[in-house]
């Protein structure tokens, strides 16, 4: 990875942390993308001791603002003229239903739709860089996921964190192939990855009794980590795109996530949402 530069979101703690150190110590240029600038760059400063590299950088990306994502690829943009991975890791799971700068429903607006915006805003960065990776992660909870075409933000039925969590690991893998059909023949390749079930904060709300007897069965940050690192690097994964990774393996997806006809509606459907938004369309 020595030369090539990588975007890492989330990765001021848990297996986005750990995404970036391995990739910092394969020798690659790292950029941490989070939204606590405090806490990226305590997490910089620790990649940094224990890789011995000294070119991780920070930059503040909020998901939840169509505004920050616009200013962190600007940013980005002078500082690096290249980009040869971007590992699309942060996500939330909100215990009550609440919404994003822009007014969407956050797990929805964070997990998807600003992944999206944020893939979309780099791709003729990535593009120029290729051959180039985009790794998505998403979750064997998408087994799990369906599409409520007539409530996706979950705006009429009552609130639940676990399924809306569920819903947008299937919508990263509906995105995933829908992406990687436009991006045939342009030497970019994305797929989308299951990191296993891991100690991260991101059930940060739930429960504090809870989320300790639920670390009891967890895989640690690093190990989850491991499939990510697998599929941002492995030589061997060069012409591979629109699949999905279980323990660094290629696993067959949802019958859900398959469905082509689906993939393309959520893709219209967020394309029509970031049209519409003053603040994406700027």
């Amino acid at each position: 990875m020595e030369g090539k530069v990588c975007i890492v979101t989330g990765s001021n703690t848990g297996i986005g942390k750990e995404t970036a150190r391995g990739l910092a110590g394969r020798g690659a240029t790292v950029v941490l993308a989070c939204r606590n600038l405090d806490k990226a760059n305590a997490a910089r400063d620790d990649i940094a001791a224990s890789t011995g590299r000294k070119d991780v950088g920070v930059e503040v990306l909020d998901l939840g603002s169509f505004a920050s994502i616009r200013s962190f690829v600007r940013r980005f943009q002078e500082k690096h003229p290249r980009l040869d991975v971007l590992v699309n890791n942060a996500g939330v799971w909100p215990l009550s239903r609440v919404t994003t700068e822009d007014g969407l429903e956050a797990t929805f607006g964070v997990n998807h739709v600003g992944t999206h915006f944020l893939t979309r805003e780099l791709l003729p960065l990535l593009k120029q860089s290729a051959p180039s990776r985009i790794v998505v992660l998403s979750s064997a909870l998408h087994y799990r996921g369906s599409m409520d075409w007539d409530d996706i933000q979950a705006e009429r039925k009552s609130y639940n964190g676990p399924k809306m969590y569920s819903h947008s690991k299937l919508m990263n893998v509906l995105f995933t192939k829908a992406l990687a059909r436009r991006l045939d023949g342009t030497g970019v390749t994305v797929n989308a990855v299951h990191p296993g079930v891991v100690q991260t904060e991101l059930a940060r709300e739930y429960p504090a009794l809870l989320t300790k007897i639920f670390h009891l069965f967890t895989l640690t940050p690093e190990q989850g980590a491991r499939c990510s690192l697998h599929v941002a690097t492995s030589p061997d994964l060069v012409q591979v795109s629109g699949a999905y990774f279980e323990k660094s393996r290629e696993k067959k997806a949802a019958k859900a996530a398959r469905d082509e006809a689906a993939q393309e509606k959520l893709w219209q459907l967020t394309e029509s949402i970031l049209a519409t938004s003053a603040t994406a369309a700027v």
